[in-house]
């Protein structure tokens, strides 16, 4: 993505989210044209994607962003199917986990660090303060190299267990 249109995303983001803690939105085409009418237009296929990656849940009283009031809790056994992917993710895909100072290093085949790296944003693993998917590597970066050293441990565990035993710690 060229900056350009990474800074039209980030500022499109942030209206959709003005706009639905603003007003009552209750469908993609109704957004679609309040986008428009301040100067934001965008293809339905965009918007979709925008609304999936600001995890914009749709309720009986329209959208509502994570954690807003009224919203519900996140269910019992969500965090659990999240963690549950990330290791059907990792038993695919990875190849090794190395750690480089404060960063945790996740290291695939050729066009699979993207499916890796979003397998582990949505696990919210504890202590990864950001995350970069490449082609082939993924990088996680932890507020310290013991945090980094931890979570490297954790998620080398994932590779070396037998597939029966495999499950992530909370």
């Amino acid at each position: 993505m060229n900056t350009h249109a990474g800074v039209s995303a980030l500022r499109r983001r942030d209206e959709i989210l003005s706009l639905i803690r603003e007003e009552t939105i209750h469908s993609q085409e109704e957004l679609q044209q309040r986008l428009a009418s301040r100067g934001f237009v965008v293809a339905q296929p965009t918007l979709s994607r925008d609304l999936r990656e600001l995890g914009l849940a749709k309720s009986p009283r329209g959208y509502v962003a994570p954690g807003a009031a009224g919203t519900f809790a996140e269910p019992a056994g969500e965090r659990e199917q999240r963690e549950s992917e990330m290791e059907r993710a990792f038993r695919a895909f990875v190849q090794r986990v190395a750690t480089a100072h404060t960063l945790v290093i996740v290291k695939t085949p050729p066009a699979a660090a993207h499916a890796v790296g979003l397998a582990i944003d949505k696990a919210e693993l504890p202590g990864v303060v950001g995350s970069i998917a490449g082609d082939d590597t993924v990088f996680l970066a932890t507020e310290s190299p013991e945090i980094a050293g931890k979570l490297a441990a954790r998620l080398s565990e994932i590779l070396e267990r037998p597939r029966s035993a495999r499950r992530v710690r909370a």
